[in-house]
């Protein structure tokens, strides 16, 4: 557990650094707005990409071969509840009282009856899981987007998100496990998480080595989008639409030379 702490707290040092490297701000759009490093986040992708593909990506895809599937859903669940008062935090900070109330209840239920979160108790009684976290709330209280950004070993983000990873580590009740249990414990949870996550991108990774021509563009946008559509819980007013389109037809003129 100590390992894997002060592995965290090095990334997040590497994400705090790199985040202070660039001074352009988002007040135009131009492509060097969205992705004025795109040179390295290309270098960091190809790294973590090649890492994913020689280590991950074959232990994940054991794991989905010889798992039986209501296993692998329990230990998504097990792990989603781990991590459900990041959720919870978020609720609350982002002014969303009931539905905060109503996570707590959820995570609170999962915990007991659902022992321990292996089993998702709560959706059937009308506590449906959320996905809340604090890039959203940032967004939420008003804070632009910023500068894309692909952090090595965790995949994309930007300068809004960033802030968000040491608040969903802390508020994770697997940072803690180390207090409680031994490392012949932790340690064997903790590389079952990242097998678990790695699993459950399976999908999308074929997706992307299928259809994209630029999969590192492919990634970008597609967590672009996918942050909008959280920020604004699937329903972005129309001004945001007009915003985005803008900044899609500036990212598609750069398709067509993408830096190398």
């Amino acid at each position: 557990m100590v390992a894997n702490m002060r592995t965290s707290f090095l990334l997040l040092a590497c994400i705090s650094l790199f985040t202070g490297c660039s001074t352009l701000h988002k007040n135009d759009a131009s492509i060097d707005t969205i992705d004025p490093n795109e040179r390295a986040n290309r270098q960091f992708y190809n790294f973590t990409d090649a890492v994913d593909r020689a280590v991950l990506a074959p232990v994940a895809d054991a794991y989905i071969k010889h798992v039986p599937d209501p296993m692998q859903r329990s230990i998504g669940n097990f792990y989603d509840n781990l991590a459900y008062p990041n959720v919870i935090l978020n609720d609350f900070l982002q002014g969303k009282v009931r539905q905060g109330f109503q996570d707590t209840l959820r995570f609170a239920v999962n915990s007991t009856v659902g022992l321990g979160g292996l089993f998702d108790m709560a959706g059937p009684m009308g506590l449906p899981q959320h996905d809340e976290d604090f890039g959203q709330t940032l967004g939420v209280w008003g804070v632009g987007t910023g500068s894309y950004l692909f952090v090595p070993l965790l995949g994309p983000s930007s300068y809004r998100d960033a802030p968000g990873i040491p608040v969903s580590v802390f508020s994770n009740l697997l940072f803690y496990a180390g207090t409680v249990a031994s490392s012949a414990v932790v340690a064997p949870i903790t590389v079952l998480s990242i097998i678990d996550r790695r699993a459950r991108l399976s999908g999308p990774m074929r997706i992307r080595d299928q259809a994209a021509l630029d999969p590192y563009l492919f990634v970008r946008e597609g967590f672009l989008q996918q942050r909008k559509h959280l920020i604004y819980d699937g329903d972005p007013p129309p001004e945001s639409l007009d915003e985005f389109a803008d900044e899609g037809s500036v990212q598609n003129e750069a398709t067509a030379e993408p830096l190398r």
